[in-house]
Parts: structure tokens; sequence; C-alpha cells
């Protein structure tokens, strides 16, 4: 079947699975592949629960005439994406970048929702299979999409940017993470500009961070908007206050808007510049702007502060690599609370650089006063030197429960793969 006949199906039954457990009715499996999985496997479960159709790349698994058979299950996902965001024409918004791009996302979609009706990137579905089920999320009713894509190897920004088409797009900034996949700081570099790339060659438009040194260069020549913290930049903004949230103002058509947030941390203000950004691009009001990023309310363990009965917690747990490592404990080294202690797990997958990285997080902890500092996981360990540390998080947590913290505010930190977010329920 080609992708055409396909796509007249996915227009009768446009609903996609990949999971047998999770199938609305009329719905279409695609049997993916892992490590550790078959989806061909599920083709027949997934039709008993109610799929419409069910495509599979394995023919030994084809139950019926409702079981269609292609090369590669993925691949087709994909090139349907594409096809149907082709058809659409959605104005595409690329988001990549080191840190910040998912609260970048988050807050692009909650200002261009003012205007518009958005379709966004959901949790953390930016790769190469969570880029094409969100495209294929696209209905007419939407005005606008905003695409998120992650990548841990050079090549990918490059795959997705191919799927998804986008019209526009922004890189965060880049860091040093992934170094494992990358190879370097440098391949960190290559690989996120692989979204300018396709934007170059395609003759569309970027939105860069007039501040960024690694990123504006790049961008010359290009079709752009030019956000950042100095008046030069089309959009420009500055810090007000970071005790503990984030406030601060932006300039847009000569007049002055205040912000305050609900978010942590004062490497949050690029974030919310390059939302404002794309905003204002878009043509959204500057007052109902300022209005929806003070009102959003950052989730999934990003930038949150959480008051609980004995601590007030940081949580900025769902990942961590130096750059946002370094900034989370810089920035709460200078809130103005009392007393101060640190919970941080392992930064993974960073190859050989990892001992050296590790040791200059520990060089800075030692260069602050934090009344209280555990750390767990192997790489610290490695290099903690007379620091509390623990083998993994499963110690800290027995230690927690027999050393509870009380009084303190507490920032907690970790690659994802550590879980530090099971000490909350602790603190």
């Amino acid at each position: 079947m080609d992708i055409q006949a396909l796509y007249q199906l996915f227009r009768q039954h446009p609903s996609i699975t990949t999971d047998s457990r999770n199938c609305l009715p009329g719905s279409i499996f695609f049997a993916l592949k892992g490590e550790n999985f078959d989806g061909n496997k599920f083709a027949l479960q997934a039709l008993e629960q109610g799929c419409a159709y069910a495509v599979i790349d394995n023919p030994a698994y084809k139950a019926n005439d409702r079981c269609i058979v292609t090369e590669n299950c993925l691949q087709t996902l994909q090139q349907l994406a594409n096809y149907h965001r082709n058809v659409l024409k959605t104005p595409v918004i690329a988001i990549t970048g080191t840190n910040g791009k998912t609260t970048t996302k988050e807050l692009t979609a909650t200002t261009l929702g003012c205007k518009y009706r958005v379709l966004y990137t959901q949790g953390n579905f930016n790769n190469h299979i969570g880029v094409p089920l969100t495209l294929l999320k696209l209905t007419e009713q939407h005005q606008m999409a905003i695409i998120e894509m992650g990548a841990n190897h050079p090549g990918e920004i490059r795959t997705l940017a191919g799927i998804a088409e986008p019209d526009y797009g922004v890189i965060t900034n880049v860091a040093r993470a992934h170094l494992e996949g990358f190879g370097s700081f440098e391949g960190v570099i290559r690989t996120k500009s692989e979204l300018y790339d396709f934007l170059r060659q395609n003759g569309k438009h970027v939105f860069v961070n007039r501040d960024n040194p690694y990123l504006y260069p790049r961008t010359v020549g290009m079709e752009r908007t030019e956000y950042g913290t100095q008046p030069d930049a089309s959009l420009f903004g500055q810090l007000t206050d970071c005790n503990p949230y984030l406030s601060f103002w932006f300039e847009y058509r000569g007049e002055r808007f205040e912000v305050h947030t609900h978010l942590i941390g004062n490497y949050n203000l690029e974030n919310a510049l390059a939302a404002i950004c794309i905003a204002t691009y878009f043509g959204v009001d500057g007052q109902a702007i300022a209005r929806a990023i003070s009102a959003y309310i950052p989730q999934n363990r990003r930038s949150q502060l959480q008051k609980g009965e004995r601590n007030t917690l940081i949580i900025d747990a769902y990942n961590a690599n130096p750059t946002s490592m370094e900034a989370a404990i810089s920035n709460f080294a200078q809130m103005e609370v009392a007393p101060k202690a640190l919970l941080l797990g392992d930064m993974r997958e960073l190859g050989t650089e990892s001992a050296a990285e590790h040791q200059k997080i520990v060089d800075l902890i030692r260069s602050f006063q934090f009344d209280r500092v555990y750390l767990a996981g192997s790489e610290f360990s490695a290099v903690a030197h007379g620091l509390p540390v623990f083998p993994d998080t499963d110690s800290l947590l027995d230690f927690l429960k027999a050393e509870p913290l009380s009084g303190y505010h507490i920032l907690i930190k970790g690659s994802n793969s550590m879980h530090m977010e099971r000490c909350i329920d602790l603190l």
C-alpha cells in the first residue's frame, strides 16, 4: 500500500496508536519495534481491542485483511506524518536546544494560545516516534503547531526536521550534554544547528538569542528575528528579581510590560524571551503575553517550587547536564533564603568527560556556603572528596528516612535516570 492510499485510510480513522493496550475504537495500530519488544506480535490483539487496521512489517503476523504490510513501520509512520503535515500546510514552529526547550515550548504554546488554536508537543514526545505522532494529531482546526525536537546523536535533528518541515525554528541554547553520543561540545553545536541548516536551505524563518555567542553567528544571512537582553535585539527584556520566582520586563512596540512568573531560576529568562519573541512576531498583544506567562505554572519537575509541611522544595529533577546543574546551583546560592540543602544526582551520558564535569560541580558547590549537601551516584562518589555522598538514589532515600530534613529550602536535581524525584515524598 502506497502512502497516499494509507493516508486515505488515516483520514477515515484519524487516530494512531503504537500501544495495543491503548486502542481507541477505529484507530490505526503501528507495530513498532524496540530492543525488547516487537509490535508485530501484538497486531492481532490491537485489532481485537478495537483498532480498524494494523500496520505491520513482518508478513508472518498478517492475521487478516485489516493488517497492512509495509517494509518498515517506523519509516511508514514518519512518511505518513510528513504527508499529513504537507496536506494541511499548518505553520510549524520547531524548538530544540540542550536546555530549556520544553519550558520554551510550553511558554510559546501558552502565549500563542492567546490568539491561535495551537497543537504542541505533549510530555517528552520529541524524538523520531514522538514527533510524527504529534504531527498526526493535527486537524484543520489547528492554526499553528509547535514541535519540540530532542537529540542525543548527530543527524537526529536533521531527521526530525525532514519529517516536520518547520516554517520557523528556535534553538534555545547549546551546552555540554549527551557528550557520549555527540562526541564533543562541537558535536552538540553541529547537531542542534541541523535545524538552522534546514531553515536556511528552505528559506524559512529563525528566532535567535542575540546574546548567544555560539548560535547567533550561525544565523547570519538568514531571515531572522532576534531576542535578548540588549536594546539592539528586536525583542529585549531584563531580569528584575529571582527570589525565588523569576520576574522581568520586556519591551514591545515602545511599551514596557512587567512579568511575574511562577518559574524558578534566572536561566529561564532566555526561555521566556524566546517565547515572547515568537508570540510578538505573530501579533499577540503584549499585555496578553505578560498575563499568560505570569499565569503559567511549571509542571513535570522542571523549575518548580513546592512548599511541603516540613521543607520548601525547588524541584528541577527532570534532567541534568553540566550547564543546567551549574545554573541551578548558582541560582539557588543567590536566593535569599536559609537554611539551604542540596540533593544532587549524577549527570549521565557525559562519556569520557564525566569525571571532569562532576569535579567541576563539586568545586562549584564548595565555593558556596550551603548548609547541607547530599550527593548520589557513582560519578559523584568518585570525586566527592569529603562531601556526603551515596552510591545510588536508594541509599540516599534510606538516609533521608533515618535522618529527615526539616525547615530547609532544598534544591533537587539530577539526570532523569537517577529518579531524584523519589526524594520528594520524604521531604
